[in-house]
């Protein structure tokens, strides 16, 4: 995991002062290292192989008793349960689907929890990755969506993304926030002064 330095974090503080000059718009950027520990993930696979495993061994086999198969039952949940608590082995236990939902949640609750739906002219937007799961989402408020269309924003998404997935996570926020910025500025241009969230990036564990 490369989680930014404080320079690269003030790096980004700076991009986002600057788009704020030109626009109304409240931008807001959330590095998550991950969109969850997924514990759970290893014990289901576990307790799924621990329970299908006993079942072949005695179809292919008919010599196991019944203590012998509940033996075999504990002892594979037991080993499995600890070998794919392995980071490595973690990562490929999870579906894609999982992790893009997790994620997906967590972009939200970010939202919300940063006020971002709260802001005078309703023009939060937020820049949300999660780093492990290669997750990048832009979110943005009803002030925003009513004059930017969605799909505008998914081929910025998309270079942002392929950045992440090659390790540039500071060239993809500052890219990020560069061709946000130009599109804000042309469809929610700045009209006054004001400043009501940090320009910062907020930086999750």
């Amino acid at each position: 995991m490369t989680l930014l330095s404080e320079s690269e974090l003030q790096q980004v503080a700076a991009a986002i002062e600057q788009v704020e000059r030109n626009t109304d718009a409240e931008l807001v950027t959330v590095l998550a290292a991950q969109a969850d520990d997924y514990r759970y993930i290893p014990l289901l696979w576990a307790s799924l192989i621990a329970l299908l495993l006993p079942g072949a061994l005695l179809f292919f086999s008919g010599w196991l008793g019944a203590w012998q198969l509940l033996l075999v039952q504990w002892a594979t949940f037991i080993v499995l349960a600890v070998l794919f608590r392995m980071p490595g082995l973690t990562s490929r236990l999870i579906p894609r689907s999982v992790r893009c939902w997790r994620a997906c949640n967590l972009a939200r609750r970010q939202f919300i929890e940063l006020n971002l739906h709260h802001t005078d002219a309703d023009t939060g937007i937020l820049i949300f990755v999660s780093e492990a799961e290669r997750y990048v989402e832009i979110l943005v408020d009803r002030g925003i969506s009513s004059r930017i269309d969605n799909a505008a924003w998914e081929s910025i998404v998309a270079c942002f993304t392929e950045r992440v997935k090659q390790g540039q996570v500071l060239e993809g926020f500052l890219g990020c926030i560069e061709a946000s910025g130009a599109l804000l500025a042309q469809h929610v241009p700045k009209t006054h002064e004001r400043n009501e969230l940090p320009n910062r990036l907020v930086v999750l564990p």
